[in-house]
Protein backbone atom coordinates (compact mmCIF):
# COMPACT_ATOMS: atom_id res chain seq x y z
CA UNK A 1 0.00 0.00 0.00
CA UNK A 2 1.33 3.31 -0.51
CA UNK A 3 0.70 6.60 0.70
CA UNK A 4 -0.15 9.68 -1.64
CA UNK A 5 -1.52 13.60 -1.01
CA UNK A 6 -5.15 13.79 -1.76
CA UNK A 7 -5.43 16.53 -4.06
CA UNK A 8 -8.89 17.16 -4.01
CA UNK A 9 -8.92 17.80 0.38
CA UNK A 10 -10.19 21.20 1.41
CA UNK A 11 -7.60 23.50 2.81
CA UNK A 12 -6.99 22.69 6.26
CA UNK A 13 -5.98 19.30 6.01
CA UNK A 14 -3.59 20.01 2.98
CA UNK A 15 -0.95 19.68 5.02
CA UNK A 16 -1.50 15.86 6.41
CA UNK A 17 -0.85 12.79 4.37
CA UNK A 18 -3.64 10.92 3.60
CA UNK A 19 -3.33 6.98 2.54
CA UNK A 20 -5.47 6.19 -0.20
CA UNK A 21 -5.36 2.86 -1.89
CA UNK A 22 -3.27 1.91 -4.22
CA UNK A 23 -4.22 0.02 -7.62
CA UNK A 24 -2.37 -2.79 -6.16
CA UNK A 25 -4.81 -6.21 -5.48
CA UNK A 26 -6.14 -6.17 -2.14
CA UNK A 27 -5.52 -9.26 0.33
CA UNK A 28 -8.17 -11.80 -0.03
CA UNK A 29 -9.07 -14.71 2.43
CA UNK A 30 -7.62 -17.57 0.37
CA UNK A 31 -4.43 -15.83 0.39
CA UNK A 32 -4.24 -15.97 4.31
CA UNK A 33 -4.63 -19.86 4.07
CA UNK A 34 -1.02 -19.85 3.17
CA UNK A 35 0.23 -19.01 6.41
CA UNK A 36 -0.57 -21.77 8.82
CA UNK A 37 -1.39 -20.32 12.35
CA UNK A 38 0.97 -21.12 15.19
CA UNK A 39 -2.05 -21.64 17.89
CA UNK A 40 -2.97 -25.73 18.06
CA UNK A 41 -6.41 -26.96 17.28
CA UNK A 42 -9.16 -27.15 19.48
CA UNK A 43 -9.00 -30.60 19.81
CA UNK A 44 -5.64 -30.35 20.67
CA UNK A 45 -6.05 -27.62 23.36
CA UNK A 46 -8.73 -29.56 24.94
CA UNK A 47 -6.61 -32.91 25.24
CA UNK A 48 -3.92 -30.51 27.05
CA UNK A 49 -6.44 -29.11 29.57
CA UNK A 50 -7.75 -32.41 29.87
CA UNK A 51 -4.24 -34.47 30.44
CA UNK A 52 -3.20 -31.02 32.86
CA UNK A 53 -7.01 -31.74 35.24
CA UNK A 54 -5.97 -35.41 35.65
CA UNK A 55 -2.77 -35.04 36.71
CA UNK A 56 -3.33 -32.61 38.88
CA UNK A 57 -6.01 -35.11 40.28
CA UNK A 58 -3.63 -37.57 40.64
CA UNK A 59 -1.43 -35.71 43.01
CA UNK A 60 -3.76 -34.08 44.63
CA UNK A 61 -4.84 -38.26 45.61
CA UNK A 62 -1.10 -39.08 46.22
CA UNK A 63 -0.70 -36.34 48.65
CA UNK A 64 -3.80 -37.07 50.42
CA UNK A 65 -2.94 -40.82 50.69
CA UNK A 66 0.64 -40.01 51.94
CA UNK A 67 -0.86 -37.63 54.59
CA UNK A 68 -3.05 -40.17 56.12
CA UNK A 69 -0.09 -43.44 55.86
CA UNK A 70 2.47 -40.70 57.73
CA UNK A 71 1.07 -37.86 58.96
CA UNK A 72 1.17 -38.56 62.47
CA UNK A 73 5.02 -39.07 61.63
CA UNK A 74 5.81 -36.03 60.26
CA UNK A 75 3.57 -33.77 62.91
CA UNK A 76 5.87 -35.39 65.00
CA UNK A 77 9.26 -34.99 63.32
CA UNK A 78 8.15 -31.31 62.74
CA UNK A 79 7.15 -30.83 66.49
CA UNK A 80 10.35 -32.26 67.66
CA UNK A 81 12.60 -30.08 65.16
CA UNK A 82 11.65 -26.56 66.89
CA UNK A 83 10.19 -26.11 70.42
CA UNK A 84 8.20 -23.55 68.90
CA UNK A 85 6.43 -26.13 66.44
CA UNK A 86 5.42 -27.95 69.33
CA UNK A 87 1.40 -27.65 69.26
CA UNK A 88 1.81 -29.69 65.88
CA UNK A 89 2.63 -32.75 67.68
CA UNK A 90 0.09 -35.25 67.19
CA UNK A 91 -2.77 -35.23 69.56
CA UNK A 92 -3.06 -38.94 70.04
CA UNK A 93 -0.36 -40.92 71.67
CA UNK A 94 1.49 -43.83 69.90
CA UNK A 95 0.72 -47.29 70.73
CA UNK A 96 4.91 -47.19 71.92
CA UNK A 97 4.06 -44.78 74.74
CA UNK A 98 0.78 -45.60 76.30
CA UNK A 99 -0.06 -44.16 78.96
CA UNK A 100 -1.46 -46.87 82.07
CA UNK A 101 -4.95 -46.95 81.61
CA UNK A 102 -6.87 -45.13 83.93
CA UNK A 103 -8.15 -47.04 87.08
CA UNK A 104 -12.01 -47.85 86.84
CA UNK A 105 -14.24 -46.01 88.83
CA UNK A 106 -14.87 -47.23 92.19
CA UNK A 107 -18.45 -49.42 92.80
CA UNK A 108 -19.10 -47.29 95.80
CA UNK A 109 -19.36 -44.15 93.47
CA UNK A 110 -21.14 -45.91 90.99
CA UNK A 111 -23.88 -46.49 93.67
CA UNK A 112 -23.79 -42.94 95.09
CA UNK A 113 -24.10 -41.24 91.61
CA UNK A 114 -27.22 -43.18 90.64
CA UNK A 115 -29.10 -42.78 94.07
CA UNK A 116 -28.54 -38.97 93.39
CA UNK A 117 -30.01 -39.75 89.90
CA UNK A 118 -32.85 -41.41 91.17
CA UNK A 119 -33.30 -38.24 93.74
CA UNK A 120 -33.39 -35.95 90.49
CA UNK A 121 -35.74 -37.70 88.75
CA UNK A 122 -37.71 -37.82 91.91
CA UNK A 123 -37.87 -34.34 92.23
CA UNK A 124 -38.73 -33.86 88.57
CA UNK A 125 -41.09 -36.08 88.87
CA UNK A 126 -42.69 -34.02 91.93
CA UNK A 127 -42.16 -30.53 90.10
CA UNK A 128 -44.31 -31.77 87.06
CA UNK A 129 -47.17 -32.96 89.20
CA UNK A 130 -47.09 -29.87 90.87
CA UNK A 131 -47.10 -27.89 87.17
CA UNK A 132 -50.02 -30.26 85.83
CA UNK A 133 -51.96 -29.28 89.29
CA UNK A 134 -51.18 -25.92 89.12
CA UNK A 135 -52.80 -25.72 85.29
CA UNK A 136 -55.86 -27.83 85.96
CA UNK A 137 -56.39 -24.88 88.93
CA UNK A 138 -56.13 -22.31 86.97
CA UNK A 139 -58.36 -24.02 83.80
CA UNK A 140 -61.00 -24.28 86.66
CA UNK A 141 -60.38 -20.57 87.74
CA UNK A 142 -60.54 -19.68 83.91
CA UNK A 143 -64.15 -21.63 83.67
CA UNK A 144 -65.33 -20.52 86.53
CA UNK A 145 -64.80 -17.15 85.53
CA UNK A 146 -65.93 -17.37 82.12
CA UNK A 147 -69.80 -18.69 83.68
CA UNK A 148 -70.01 -16.14 85.83
CA UNK A 149 -69.41 -13.63 82.89
CA UNK A 150 -72.14 -15.30 80.49
CA UNK A 151 -74.48 -15.23 84.08
CA UNK A 152 -73.82 -11.44 84.58
CA UNK A 153 -74.51 -10.79 80.25
CA UNK A 154 -77.93 -13.41 80.43
CA UNK A 155 -79.35 -11.07 83.67
CA UNK A 156 -78.32 -7.92 82.16
CA UNK A 157 -80.09 -8.52 78.73
CA UNK A 158 -83.16 -10.03 80.98
CA UNK A 159 -83.29 -6.81 82.92
CA UNK A 160 -83.09 -4.58 80.05
CA UNK A 161 -86.44 -2.41 79.66
CA UNK A 162 -88.53 -3.58 76.80
CA UNK A 163 -88.14 -0.90 74.11
CA UNK A 164 -90.80 0.17 73.02
CA UNK A 165 -92.99 -0.59 70.01
CA UNK A 166 -93.14 0.92 66.68
CA UNK A 167 -96.41 2.66 66.03
CA UNK A 168 -98.66 0.34 64.33
CA UNK A 169 -99.00 0.33 60.69
CA UNK A 170 -102.47 0.57 58.84
CA UNK A 171 -103.64 -2.69 58.12
CA UNK A 172 -103.80 -2.44 54.46
CA UNK A 173 -101.99 0.29 52.35
CA UNK A 174 -103.79 1.87 49.40
CA UNK A 175 -101.35 0.89 46.41
CA UNK A 176 -99.89 3.03 44.03
CA UNK A 177 -100.22 3.43 40.74
CA UNK A 178 -96.41 2.73 40.21
CA UNK A 179 -96.34 -0.86 42.10
CA UNK A 180 -99.83 -1.79 39.89
CA UNK A 181 -97.70 -1.15 36.29
CA UNK A 182 -96.05 -4.39 34.97
CA UNK A 183 -92.75 -4.70 35.14
CA UNK A 184 -90.51 -3.12 32.05
CA UNK A 185 -87.90 -5.00 30.52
Amino acid sequence: MSSTLSPARPKFSAGRWVTEPSGEAAIRPTDLDQFPSKRPSLGKRTSHTLARFLITCCIGAAATLAWQAYGDAAREMIASSSPRLGWLAPQSAPVARAAPAAPSPDLEELKAISFGLAGVRQRVDQIAAQFAAGQEQMTRDITSKLQAAEHDILDKIAAAPPQPQPAAAPAHKPASPLSQAPPVR
